[in-house]
C-alpha cells in the first residue's frame, strides 16, 4: 500500500488533485502497477464514497483499506490447509466449488501469473499485490464470467441451463438474471419475427411453386396480409419464454437434486449438467409443447382465419381434438437431445480453448468472447438438430394445410428425403441463419440494460 499511497502523494504535489480520478489512476498505469482503464472506472465507482465523479486522498485510501480486507479474506478462504500459502490444488478446487473446471496445466498457469518468487506457490504479499488493484471483490467474481453465461436468444430455449450458488438463489439473483434473459428474448423475437415467419413457411411449404423461395415466401405473406403479417405468430412465441424459462429452470434445480442427493452438493459436471439439462428441457416443453403448436398454426394463418390465441385454441379442439396440441411431439423431444448435447460441447470446448490461452491475463473473457463462445455453440447445435426441428413443424401444421395427410414422423421422414431430397430437410435454414447476427445483437443490448437495470450486473 504504501508505494499506492505514495503514487497518490505526487498527484497531491503536482496539483491534481481537483481534476478526474482518470488522471490519477493514468500515473498508477505508467508506474505498472497494473490499473487497466477497465479497472480505473471501477475503482472509481467502488471508492468515489460521496459521488462527485473524483477521488481524493480520504476515499483512496478507504479504498485500499477495505479491499485489502476483502482480499485477505479471501485468501484465508481459499487457504484450505491453513498453511498460508495457496497451490495448484487450492486454484483448481475453488474454481471446480464455483462452476468452472480447469486443468492442473491451467491451475497453474493461473498461479503462476501471481506468482513473483517462481514458488509455485502463492503467498499473501503476492496475492495482494495482484489483485490490490482489480476491483474483484471475491473469487466468484473470477468464474463469474464463465459461470453464467450471456442469455443470447435464437429463437430456441433448449440450452442447458445456468449454475446458481444457494446464495443467488436466496438473494434473488436468480430470478432477476432470468427476467432479464426473458425481456431480451421477447425484444429479439419481436425484432426476427419476420424472418422466423419466413422460416416457417418455407418448412412447411417446402418446395410449392408460390412460396418455395426466400423471397417469392416473403413476397406472398406481405401480399396476402400487408407488413403486419410478417409478425404473425410472434405474440405466442414472446409469451412462451416466461413460463418455459421458469420450468425449465426449476425442473433442472430438482433434476440435480435428485442426482447428487443434496441441495448443498455443489455444482454439476459438465456431462451430469448435460443429461439434468436435457431432462429439464423435455419437462419445459411437455408443459409448453401447446404452445408451440398454436404459434404454428397462427404463424401460418391467413387473414381472418383466427380472431385470437383463444380462438385458434379453440377452433383446434373442436376439430381435431386434445392430441392435436401435441403433433410433433415426438421428434421435438428427440431434437432436445443433440441441440443441447452439442450446444453444451461446443461452448465447454470454445471456454476451455480461451481459457488454456488467456490464464495469464485478465479473468474477464471480455463481450466478444462471451458472445462468440455463445453464438457459435448455439447455432452448431441447431444445425444438428434443424431436420428434427423442420419435421415437429410439418407435424404441427398438418391440418392446416388444406389437403395434407396426417403422416407419422418416419413417413413424413422417407416422404421429404424421397421427394426433395437430404437438403429438404434443412428447409427454411437460410432465413433461420439469417437472423442470428441480428438476433444476437439485439438480445445482448437489451440482456445488459435490463441487468443494470435489475441490479444484477457484476
Amino acid at each position: 500500500m504504501c508505494a499506492c499511497v505514495y503514487v497518490f502523494a505526487l498527484c497531491i504535489m503536482m496539483n491534481d488533485i481537483g481534476k478526474k480520478v482518470l488522471n490519477f489512476t493514468h500515473r498508477l498505469t505508467e508506474t505498472h502497477v497494473g490499473c487497466t482503464l477497465c479497472k480505473r472506472s471501477q475503482i472509481v465507482r467502488a471508492g468515489d464514497v460521496n459521488h462527485d465523479g473524483q477521488l481524493d486522498f480520504e476515499e483512496f485510501t478507504e479504498y485500499l483499506r477495505s479491499h485489502e480486507k476483502r482480499l485477505k479474506l479471501m485468501f484465508r478462504s481459499l487457504d484450505r490447509n491453513n498453511d498460508g500459502q495457496l497451490d495448484v490444488g487450492e486454484i483448481q478446487q475453488s474454481l471446480h466449488n464455483l462452476g468452472v473446471d480447469v486443468t492442473l496445466e491451467q491451475a497453474a498457469k493461473i498461479l503462476q501469473s501471481m506468482d513473483k518468487d517462481h514458488s509455485m506457490t502463492i503467498d499473501w504479499f503476492e496475492w495482494r499485490d495482484h489483485f490490490l488493484f482489480n476491483p474483484l471483490h471475491n473469487m466468484e467474481e473470477i468464474a463469474q464470467y464463465w459461470k453464467h453465461s450471456v442469455m443470447l436468444d435464437i429463437g430456441e430455449l433448449l440450452t442447458v441451463p445456468d449454475e446458481f450458488s444457494e446464495k443467488e438463489k436466496q438473494s434473488g439473483f436468480v430470478w432477476r438474471q432470468l427476467m432479464a434473459g426473458a425481456v431480451a428474448g421477447s425484444v429479439s423475437r419481436t425484432g426476427t419475427a419476420p424472418l422466423d415467419r419466413l422460416k416457417v413457411f418455407l418448412q412447411v411449404h417446402g418446395q410449392s411453386s408460390d412460396k418455395g423461395n426466400v423471397w417469392r415466401g416473403l413476397h406472398a405473406m406481405v401480399k396476402e396480409g400487408g407488413l403486419t403479417a410478417l409478425w404473425r405468430g410472434n405474440g405466442i412465441n414472446v409469451l412462451k419464454i416466461a413460463p418455459e424459462t421458469a420450468i425449465k429452470f426449476l425442473a433442472y434445480e430438482q433434476i440435480k437434486c435428485l442426482m447428487r442427493g443434496s441441495k448443498e452438493a455443489g455444482t454439476l459436471k459438465v456431462q451430469e449438467r448435460f443429461v439434468a439439462g436435457s431432462l429439464a428441457g423435455a419437462t419445459a416443453q411437455t408443459v409448453i409443447y401447446p404452445m408451440e403448436v398454436l404459434k404454428t398454426r397462427l404463424t401460418l394463418r391467413k387473414t381472418g382465419q383466427y380472431s385470437s390465441v383463444a380462438d385458434c385454441a379453440k377452433q383446434i379442439l373442436q376439430k381435431e381434438g386434445v392430441l392435436a396440441f401435441y403433433k410433433g411431439y415426438l421428434p421435438n423431444m428427440l431434437g432436445i437431445v443433440p441441440y443441447a448435447g452439442i450446444d453444451l460441447a461446443v461452448y465447454e470446448t470454445l471456454k476451455n480453448a480461451w481459457l488454456q490461452r488467456h490464464t495469464e491475463g485478465s479473468p474477464h473473457p471480455g463481450v466478444l468472447v462471451l458472445v462468440g463462445c455463445g453464438t457459435v455453440s448455439s447455432t452448431c447445435g441447431q444445425l444438428a438438430s434443424y431436420p428434427l426441428a423442420l419435421i415437429r413443424t410439418r407435424m404441427q401444421a398438418q391440418a392446416s394445410v388444406k389437403g395434407a395427410p396426417q403422416l407419422s414422423m418416419l413417413t413424413l421422414f422417407r416422404s421429404i428425403v424421397a421427394q426433395e431430397g437430404v437438403v429438404g430437410l434443412y428447409r427454411g435454414i437460410a432465413p433461420n441463419f439469417l437472423k442470428v447476427i441480428p438476433a444476437v445483437s439485439i438480445s445482448y443490448v437489451v440482456y445488459e440494460h435490463m441487468r443494470k437495470v435489475l441490479g444484477v450486473g457484476t
